[in-house]
């Protein structure tokens, strides 16, 4: 139900409702300004309801809620314990949505028959946390990457945390999910797909050759690339350190890869 007044300067027209009945089996929350403003944005058909925080009158608020109106979005306000109950404990930001849990359905070769543009992947092999895989989506998505490829066991999906870290990336840069990681290499380099390791030991980022069709292949901070999936990589490619420290944060380290293959395409 749509709330009906007419503040143009306010949110006095939003009417405080409680959801009566716990959100649909096939959705999810997702929250945060970003992540909530890019659903919108993106798949607005996808968002059944938006939940804002009591007391706020600010710019974004007032945005988001004309967003969510003009795509007949159910409007609701409550408390902050009320949105902490939709969401759980993460920091919601005073805004939850609940949306459709099921992403669009996107496979390897819907990205690999791009016509505009050679292949450009990031694999993620055994990233755990959701914090590093939001922001690695927002790398990719800040340096045209196509998809991020992660396996479906021992790694992160995308959860409401990805989606609120990620800014909104996570609507625009799919992930697709594969069962087995190296038989989806396998398949990559079929397709003539060059596949680079990131590592230690390899050769220079500075000087490497990144042009043409290709995925970079990371694995976790601190494990790093396990040994089947290095050993399937076509290259290996290491970030020169000058300071102290002997590795980066796997987002830290995907987001300087995949600056270094745009800005290697863009000269090219």
């Amino acid at each position: 139900m749509v709330a009906g007044g007419r503040g143009a300067g306010t949110l006095a027209w939003l009417r405080f409702n409680r959801l009566r009945a716990a959100p649909l089996a096939d959705t999810r929350p997702i929250f945060g300004f970003h992540a909530v403003t890019a659903r919108l944005r993106q798949r607005p058909e996808s968002v059944h309801a938006l939940y804002l925080q009591s007391g706020r009158d600010d710019g974004r608020s007032r945005d988001i809620a004309a967003r969510a109106k003009a795509a007949g979005v159910a409007l609701h306000v409550a408390d902050a314990a009320r949105l902490t109950s939709l969401c759980g404990p993460g920091p919601h930001q005073g805004v939850v949505a609940i949306v459709d849990n099921a992403l669009p359905h996107v496979t390897l070769d819907d990205v690999l028959d791009d016509p505009v543009e050679a292949p450009f992947l990031l694999i993620l092999d055994g990233v755990t946390d959701p914090h590093n895989l939001g922001a690695c989506l927002r790398s990719a998505d800040a340096f045209g990457a196509q998809a991020v490829i992660v396996p479906k066991d021992r790694a992160v999906g995308v959860t409401a945390t990805v989606m609120k870290t990620a800014s909104g990336a996570a609507d625009t840069v799919p992930v697709i999910a594969v069962t087995n990681l190296a038989r989806t290499m396998r398949e990559l380099k079929e397709r003539e797909v060059w596949l680079v390791g990131a590592d230690a030991g390899g050769e220079s980022l500075v000087t490497a050759d990144l042009r043409g069709p290709m995925a970079w292949v990371l694995g976790a901070e601190g494990p790093g690339l396990r040994r089947l999936t290095r050993e399937s990589c076509d290259r290996i490619v290491g970030i020169p350190l000058s300071g102290t420290v002997e590795s980066l944060n796997v987002s830290v380290a995907a987001g300087i890869c995949l600056y270094a293959t745009r800005a290697a395409r863009l000269r090219a």
